[in-house]
């Protein structure tokens, strides 16, 4: 233990950590409280139609595979096209300003949305942007 003056330094290292692990500690209570009361006060009236499996309001009737069309993965893909563009167009176009950052970090950029744009132009080759 180190002795400055007279004090000890080794108190105050702790006392963050001990802010810390009582939070986590009145945390982790809170859940255990709220799901212990959720699991005393709900009814419990178990049947065989309540346990039945059940997804999207489909019956489960058959196998339990199923199909899935084209088209939700391109819905995807699309999505992913903008959401991406968006993430990282705008922290781009605030640190462009800063000094060091301007000709690599345009042809980067443009590097990016060329990429991104040739995803668009599978997409429209496919027809995926048609409305029907």
């Amino acid at each position: 233990m180190v002795r400055h003056g007279g004090a000890s330094r080794v108190p105050d290292y702790f006392h963050g950590y001990t802010v810390v692990g009582l939070v986590a500690v009145v945390g982790v209570l809170f859940v255990v409280v709220a799901f212990t009361a959720g699991r005393l006060l709900r009814p419990d009236l178990p049947t065989a139609g309540k346990l039945l499996p059940y997804e999207c309001g489909v019956d489960p009737v058959g196998e339990g595979w199923a199909h899935t069309q084209v088209r939700y993965y391109l819905y995807a893909f699309l999505y992913v096209i903008f959401a991406v563009d968006a993430i990282f167009l705008f922290p781009w176009a605030a640190i462009f300003a800063d000094p060091g950052f301007g000709a690599v970090t345009l042809v980067e950029m443009f590097l990016f949305l060329g990429l991104l744009g040739l995803g668009l132009f599978y997409a429209w080759r496919k027809g995926v942007l048609a409305w029907t």
